[in-house]
């Protein structure tokens, strides 16, 4: 079987994030890790949070924390809310690890020595008042191109224009909230990313042929309009440190290299990290290094991340000129909306991670984002929508069928899966029918098409409906008792088949349903086609349990206090 790395973008440490920063890259790549790990494949899933940068300083200062200390709650804090969500990442790093500072600086000496950094001296944004030079994220204003009046000096989080503190109009410390700005002229690095246009246009040619076009396209975009050479440190008290045995006097001036340097270095930081907890069974030059024949990278990201892990990234592993690994399919996102509008941590808009599991459980929340995920356009979050896809798909479609199942069965049999009849002509259709759609889930898993997945696996739940009411075995059981075991028996089957198959998506409902029955050897990892013909895994004679309710319905009670709480549609 195949060796498959998987990381997915790594959230910004200011704070608990969002539904849409959650289906945008970590809960897909958990959900495509979860059902490789079942098909028998290898897979080191990474990811970790995102610690360096401007932000990171600015709400340990609102909060009155030293910002490593700040850094440290905010990342257990996060990781408190993605082991709720039942995350299965192999680990979950910081970037601000050792680790990532001793590989970032490897990488800025080797660029060096390799001609592809330069010390410039720049006019940069000063605040008298704040006495200091303000990295650009210390400095907000207009946006230039669409108006937004609370642009970033890097970027605009309304229409994602990457920008300089020097374009904003109408500028701002971020600290201070000072208007008297200054330019002075202060040394940085500069990655010349200009040196390296062919080398990375080249290698994007090689692979974007198989990535998603909202991926590719975004790529092409940055190259057509052509690579600049971009400042790779800042001033700031917070960062991996410029090297003093490369950099004497930038190291002295305390320059820390630019969040968006190390960030992407942390995905083999964090790897390191990893392996450093257990280095005599732990590889992780393995994953990396001299991978490219053993090793399948896959990125998951949402768009505004795509330049910076399709372009930006890759120039800084081609122009250490060693053998990095990169990555081999970048699945990317669009936004999920909230009625129409950006979810935004900034702005407090919409349902936060933390809020959504007070309210219902992880499975509620992880199936109906991956079966809305945002892949081919945006798509919006409502209450009424999410509401009715929890009550149809869940409620409904799966809950209802296991408990009716189990519930009639233990009334009428006992509390173990009875014999009943052997399997006839309803029972072969239904285990060709099953086979078919299991085929077709299988098929839009390893296309990492998300919604198609979706969509097959609640056809293999509608399928188990479908055949109980041709069956009916409530009136079966009348006239054909032999018969409406046999029904019963082939519905528990198909319990046990869905939760297996259903594990990637619900993996608490099903370790429940799962569990339901007293199996003595329930090794199963996936189902065979064979095994979804026979619907024979869960022999007459075992004893079953019948779990507790696995989905509530959302009533209309619920959906206005959760309007309430949260707001609805926009006036």
């Amino acid at each position: 079987m195949a060796r498959h790395l998987i990381t997915s973008a790594l959230p910004y440490i200011n704070g608990i994030k969002h539904l849409g920063n959650m289906v945008g890259s970590m809960l897909p790549a958990d959900v495509y890790s979860r059902y490789l790990r079942q098909r028998g494949h290898d897979v080191l899933y990474i990811c970790a949070t995102d610690e360096h940068g401007t932000p990171a300083e600015l709400a340990a200062k609102e909060q009155g924390l030293p910002v490593d200390e700040f850094c440290a709650q905010a990342h257990d804090a996060q990781k408190a809310v993605y082991d709720g969500f039942e995350l299965a990442f192999d680990y979950f790093g910081r970037s601000s690890s050792p680790e990532n500072r001793e590989i970032t600086q490897h990488f800025a000496r080797r660029l060096n020595e390799n001609g592809f950094i330069e010390e410039r001296s720049i006019r940069q944004v000063y605040s008298p008042a704040d006495g200091r030079f303000l990295p650009d994220r210390y400095v907000e204003g207009t946006c230039p191109h669409c108006g937004y009046d609370k642009a970033r000096g890097d970027q605009c989080e309304n229409c994602t224009r990457v920008l300089d503190p020097t374009d904003l109009i109408n500028p701002r410390s971020a600290i201070s909230g000072s208007t008297d700005l200054e330019v002075r002229e202060t040394k940085h690095l500069f990655l010349l990313q200009s040196k390296l246009q062919s080398e990375v246009s080249e290698w994007v040619a090689r692979h974007e042929h198989e990535w998603p076009q909202l991926a590719s396209s975004i790529a092409r975009k940055w190259l057509t309009e052509g690579l600049h050479d971009r400042a790779i440190t800042r001033d700031l008290d917070w960062g991996v440190p410029v090297p003093a045995d490369t950099w004497p006097e930038l190291a002295a001036e305390g320059k820390v290299f630019y969040v968006w340097f190390d960030a992407p270095i942390e995905y083999i930081g964090a790897t390191k990290e990893w392996a450093d907890q257990d280095p005599e069974n732990r590889d992780w030059k393995s994953w990396w290094y001299e991978a490219d024949d053993t090793v399948r990278y896959t990125e998951f990201m949402a768009k505004d991340n795509v330049p910076f892990h399709t372009v930006m990234f890759p120039a800084t592993e081609l122009g250490v000129r060693e053998p990095w690994k990169k990555v081999d399919y970048v699945k990317a996102f669009n936004w999920l909306t909230y009625y129409g509008g950006k979810f935004s941590t900034s702005q407090k808009r919409g349902v936060f991670t933390d809020h959504a599991l007070d309210i219902l459980p992880a499975d509620y929340w992880r199936y109906f984002l991956i079966a809305n995920a945002p892949e081919s356009d945006d798509s919006s979050f409502t209450w009424e929508h999410f509401t009715a896809t929890v009550n149809k798909d869940l409620a409904d479609t799966l809950g209802n069928f296991v408990n009716r199942v189990l519930s009639f069965s233990k009334k009428r049999f006992g509390e173990e899966v009875p014999a009943g009849a052997e399997a006839g002509e309803a029972e072969a259709k239904l285990g060709e029918e099953i086979a078919s759609l299991l085929a077709e889930y299988e098929t839009q898993m390893e296309a990492l098409q998300f919604r198609k997945a979706a969509a097959a696996l609640r056809a293999l739940w509608s399928a188990g409906n479908s055949y109980l009411e041709e069956k009916a075995p409530w009136l079966e059981i009348k006239t054909n008792p032999e018969g409406a075991a046999l029904t019963l028996r082939t519905a528990m089957n198909l319990i046990h088949l869905y939760a297996v198959v259903s594990e990637p998506f619900i993996p608490a409902s099903s370790r429940a349903m799962r569990s339901a029955f007293a199996l003595t050897d329930d090794t199963a990892a996936w189902v065979t086609t064979d095994e979804a013909k026979s619907l024979d895994s869960v022999p007459a004679g075992t004893p079953f349990t019948v779990p507790p309710v696995l989905f509530a319905k959302i009533t209309d009670e619920d959906l206005e206090t959760y309007k309430e709480r949260f707001g609805g549609a926009p006036e």
